[in-house]
């Protein structure tokens, strides 16, 4: 079946990136699509069919604001029986954005001789007004400590998944990074046993043979692997039966290092014997 895919979410955020990536992957890609015209662009994609395959299409702030509004009446009119949906929105917080913008020099969208917001209010504005589409998002991407290599890699990866079942993210991170606010489900490392505190193990982690053999010998770190285990697989289910496109698992420790990362590849290992098709990404690693 053809894919339409969404690219939407906040200026500054990553879309472009997107975007191309995507193109690379063979998409057929338009960029700041207003939304009005969504339906229409469907109808010429699933009338032909040979020719479309896989579309992704960027939108921004720069559609009306009752076009924001009406996205989700939009999105249900197009015939999904012939097309499969999928829309991703790209966030950051906002130093991270204004960060982008002043080493660019870029001018915001809604910053502009007409509109007579300073930088921060147009941020601030933006992310109000694109409330109604971020609740329609199959997937939230939190782009604040990515790299755009990174995010490169991050849609290859989900777009190289099946369509046809839910699909896991789970991600180890720092919490003296920040949370990423992306996740579904942000589960706490930082009760467990720190293999940093073991000369031997600071430098390595929980990718290195050393270090997982030695959280695998601490049985508070069994048992806490047993219960995320069937946490995860009881509630995977229940997002699947309730047509969520996406799942998001989020693991912190102190330095994103070694339980979050030995956490997460253990997981990862579960639910691939459980045929629960997942991915894994560590945060502070790339």
């Amino acid at each position: 079946m053809q894919q339409l895919v969404i690219i939407t979410g906040l200026s500054g955020a990553g879309k472009t990136v997107v975007l191309r990536s995507l193109e690379d992957m063979e998409f057929y890609c338009v960029d700041n699509l207003p939304i009005n015209m969504l339906e229409q662009l469907a109808e010429n994609v699933i009338a032909d069919k040979e020719f479309y395959p896989k579309v992704a299409v960027g939108i921004d702030i720069r559609s009306k604001n009752q076009d924001l509004v009406a996205f989700k009446d939009l999105i249900k009119s197009i015939d999904q029986s012939q097309i499969i949906i999928k829309i991703i929105f790209l966030s950051a917080d906002k130093n991270t954005v204004l960060k982008r913008y002043s080493e660019t020099r870029r001018r915001h969208p809604l910053s502009t001789d007409q509109h007579n917001f300073s930088l921060t209010e147009a941020i601030k504005l933006e992310s109000d007004l694109m409330e109604e589409i971020k609740q329609e998002a199959d997937l939230i991407i939190d782009t604040t400590q990515l790299k755009a290599q990174q995010l490169k890699q991050q849609i290859w990866q989900i777009m190289s998944e099946r369509n046809d079942d839910v699909a896991v993210i789970i991600k180890s991170f720092a919490f003296k990074r920040g949370v990423p606010f992306d996740a579904d489900f942000v589960f706490d490392a930082r009760c467990l046993p720190n293999p940093y505190w073991q000369a031997e193990l600071r430098s390595l982690t929980g990718l290195d043979e050393a270090v997982q053999d030695y959280l695998a010998t601490e049985d508070v770190v069994n048992e806490y692997l047993d219960d995320l285990s069937y946490f995860a697989k009881k509630w995977i289910k229940k997002f699947e039966a309730n047509d969520r496109s996406y799942i998001t698992i989020a693991i912190g420790c102190t330095g994103g290092q070694h339980r979050s990362v030995y956490l997460v590849e253990a997981l990862h290992k579960y639910l691939e014997k459980k045929s629960i098709k997942n991915m894994k990404q560590h945060r502070e690693l790339n």
